[in-house]
């Protein structure tokens, strides 16, 4: 149960995002994040709160394994492996380019999926990336045929893997947009959304090590071991990357006092001075700030309801014998998460209604539709529907079938055709039927009176 849950919630994740409110940050100032691309999305509702250059196509690097992960953990669900399973690393996943980030882990150790799932997540090993494609695959391009597969089946266009682990490759990109798709999948899983707020984990001794190794988690927000200054404490996870083309990168989310969940993915930022001249880490600060902003400037609204002023409309109703309209009123409501001076008297009413409806009528009918639109922003359509039900008039929709069918060219064809040959019956009935008795009758008389011969 807990499995078909999951897929349906990453189902419906990418069904919903890939429809998902663009919602621009109209009524805020620009935060003008300091990277290439960024993206805020209400993660509790699947709203995009701010887009900067959120679809174009980007390098990932590590945050890559956010990718490598869900794979498994949907082969787990899938009952193709267990967070048990043991696995023993091969020397050619293990055989790594120079400047790598690593779990320290060597050949022919013997490790469990789950930690290596810690080794993949907290270090970013790409060893570890490399290990867990082949304990599901035999080699690692199947495991990434798999990435690609369930990059499409969670709407990321942008997207396209060649390694399970982010290495540079040119035809290795995705899209800040894409990143929230897969980080939104992932953290449905339970021990996903653990390993990406572990700040450190001990790997206990194995076959091949026989100390305890402290891995610590390369995410600032959530742990100071490799930058200082960055802890934000609404932090959960997600995950880094950086290589020298992608920049440096982070996938990240936080949960607020109110229990809002939002999300944040930065791309293409720096190590860098800022004008005072101090150094930054700008993937940890911007996505801090980019969340933090999201969060004191959006809160969640209810737009439009059936209990909005100026929203009920009357419709004329045809074919009633007691009234001659009926009321219509939304059906549900719109919710939104959209900045915190939202002006209601700014916002229009779209209404989709007919001119008029016939009777019958029932309440509860769907007899159109309302769309709030703000700032150009169409933030939601609803049903409008009958609050009341209307009868027929028997006299009236009778009246109607005769005039609508007397409209019907083939009905006065028809009509004419009958007339004509009533017309041809009476005329034959009065002028040439008795004609026709009077010449039968005077033939007939003819033959009595006439000669008849006979013998004397």
């Amino acid at each position: 149960m807990k499995k078909y849950l999951r897929r349906g919630l990453a189902l419906a994740t990418a069904l919903v995002v890939a429809i998902s409110l663009s919602i621009p940050a109209f009524a805020l100032d620009d935060p003008k994040p300091h990277c290439t691309a960024a993206i805020v999305v209400d993660g509790d509702n699947n709203e995009v709160l701010y887009d900067y250059n959120a679809h174009e196509k980007r390098y990932p690097a590590s945050v890559t394994k956010i990718m490598t992960t869900l794979v498994i953990l949907r082969a787990i669900d899938a009952k193709e492996l267990s967070l048990d399973t043991q696995v023993t690393a091969s020397k050619e996943a293990v055989t790594l380019p120079e400047g790598s980030s690593t779990a320290g882990i060597v050949e022919g150790e013997v490790l469990t999926i789950e930690q290596l799932l810690y080794c993949d997540l907290v270090p970013s090993g790409n060893e570890a990336c490399n290990i867990l494609a082949e304990s599901l695959c035999d080699t690692q391009a199947e495991f990434v045929e798999r990435m690609n597969q369930t990059a499409a089946e969670l709407g990321m266009t942008g997207t396209h893997f060649t390694n399970p682990h982010g290495l540079h490759d040119p035809n290795h990109y995705t899209t800040a947009y894409d990143i929230y798709l897969m980080a939104a999948a992932a953290m449905q899983y339970d021990i996903f959304r653990t390993i990406v707020s572990t700040p450190t984990y001990t790997l206990e001794p194995t076959n091949k090590v026989s100390e305890p190794r402290v891995l610590h988690s390369t995410n600032a927000l959530i742990s100071n071991w490799n930058v200082a200054g960055c802890l934000y404490s609404k932090a959960i996870g997600i995950k880094t990357g950086y290589t020298e083309e992608a920049g440096r990168c982070l996938a990240s989310a936080a949960v607020d006092s109110q229990g809002r969940t939002f999300y944040c993915v930065v791309l293409g930022s720096e190590y860098a001075q800022d004008d005072a001249g101090n150094w930054h880490f700008y993937s940890f600060s911007e996505s801090s700030r980019l969340l933090e902003w999201a969060f004191q400037n959006f809160q969640r609204t209810t737009l439009l309801s059936e209990t909005s002023d100026d929203v009920i409309r009357e419709i004329p109703v045809t074919l009633s014998g007691d009234t001659g309209h009926v009321l219509a009123q939304p059906s549900g409501s719109i919710e939104a998460t959209i900045p915190s001076d939202y002006d209601p008297a700014q916002a229009e009413l779209v209404m989709n209604l007919p001119e008029s409806l016939e009777a019958p009528v029932t309440k509860g009918q769907v007899v159109g539709s309302v769309s709030l639109v703000y700032n150009g922003v169409t933030y939601g359509t609803l049903d409008m529907v009958a609050t009341d039900d209307v009868q027929r008039s028997n006299f009236q929709y009778a009246m109607k079938v005769i005039q609508e069918t007397w409209a019907l060219w083939w009905v006065k064809l028809l009509v004419v055709v009958v007339v004509i040959l009533l017309i041809l019956g009476v005329l034959y009935l009065v002028l040439i039927r008795p004609a026709q008795r009077g010449r039968r009758k005077y033939s007939g008389s003819r033959r009595r009176g006439g000669y008849r011969g006979g013998r004397r």
